[in-house]
């Protein structure tokens, strides 16, 4: 199924600007390269797609490493991560994980097969220009990764990382918290990242000072120029996750508050957050965003591949923990 919005519908007919490409999920368990390099296991666990050079350490040209890759683009050996989503029963307290579903299990271009995963986006202005011309784009470079949001965010919630309730063919208004409600299709969760680099540091001590960001509303929208401080358009990377709570909802008692959290227990939107971590092959990135008004379609250059050969692509269970099934606690967290 493929969820509009009323946005998105308006887009349907005029959408021309970035790349838009599906991964199936890599792995499932308890590993953050970019937060806690060197951990094994980490504190809490992610969802993550992309390269089989996924390891707890990752350093340099990661797409040197790695041999295969869960995203549709073949040329793309980036890893893409956010925490897991998990249902914490009302009565006694146990904890299941939920799954994960394509967000258009068909594509756009016919690349069907997509196993759980999540929706990757580079755009270079927004989804209808793109505007190189006077605004060039800059490709990322091999080692640079970065974060968005936190799980220790407090207080209002950080731009771009909203939640929206998936009802039938239909995506509600997007919200910076979790549903009140049961949602018949679903979450759909979206993270955008800043788009301004210092031009200097592939990473920072917090993983996000090195970049900037100037939008300051929701949604797929041009940015404001970058600051003097961070002057270096790079493309903006979005990511989009389906979260299939249906199976839960009979369990969600009526008049009761939203019983999903995320796998560092957290309860409240606020704390949304994914990590990225640079991977592509070459110039490949670069060739793609240096061409004007293509979407989807590899923008001319990148070689795709079928779904059914990105699925056969996985790395070991490093960490070696149930994080399925019903559970006292959430892994990594105490009694």
């Amino acid at each position: 199924m493929k969820w509009n919005s009323v946005g998105a519908l308006a887009l349907a007919g005029s959408v021309q600007a970035g790349l838009r490409f599906q991964c199936s999920t890599l792995t499932i368990q308890r590993l953050d390269p970019v937060v806690q390099p060197g951990s094994n296991p980490s504190s809490h666990v992610h969802h993550i797609v992309g390269g089989n050079a996924f390891n707890a350490t990752m350093e340099g040209d990661v797409s040197e490493r790695a041999t295969c890759t869960t995203c549709e683009m073949a040329e793309d050996f980036s890893n893409y991560w956010t925490a897991t989503l998990y249902f914490k029963h009302p009565t006694n307290g146990s904890y299941h994980r939920v799954p994960v579903i394509p967000v258009n299990p068909g594509n756009l271009d016919g690349y069907s097969g997509t196993q759980g995963g999540l929706t990757v986006y580079y755009t270079q202005t927004d989804l209808l220009r793109d505007n190189i011309q006077q605004n060039p784009v800059k490709s990322f470079q091999p080692g640079f990764r970065m974060t968005v949001g936190s799980p220790s965010t407090e207080g209002n919630a950080h731009v771009g990382l909203r939640y929206q309730c998936l009802n039938g063919a239909m995506r509600g208004p997007e919200m910076p918290d979790f549903p009140t409600s049961p949602c018949s299709g679903g979450i759909f969760v979206t993270q955008h990242f800043p788009a301004c680099w210092d031009g200097e540091n592939l990473d920072s001590p917090d993983h996000q000072s090195h970049m900037y960001n100037t939008i300051t509303s929701d949604g797929f929208v041009s940015a404001p120029p970058c600051p003097a401080s961070h002057p270096v358009r790079m493309p903006q990377v979005t990511y989009e996750t389906v979260w299939d709570t249906t199976k839960f909802n009979s369990m969600w008692p009526s008049g009761t508050p939203n019983p999903f959290v995320w796998s560092f227990e957290g309860g409240t939107g606020n704390g949304n957050h994914a990590d990225y971590m640079f991977g592509w092959k070459g110039d490949a990135l670069q060739k793609a965003m240096d061409k004007s008004e293509c979407f989807y379609d590899g923008c001319g250059s990148i070689q795709k591949q079928q779904m059914s050969v990105a699925n056969q692509c996985t790395v070991p269970d490093m960490v070696g923990e149930e994080t399925d099934g019903w559970l006292e606690k959430l892994p990594g967290m105490e009694m």
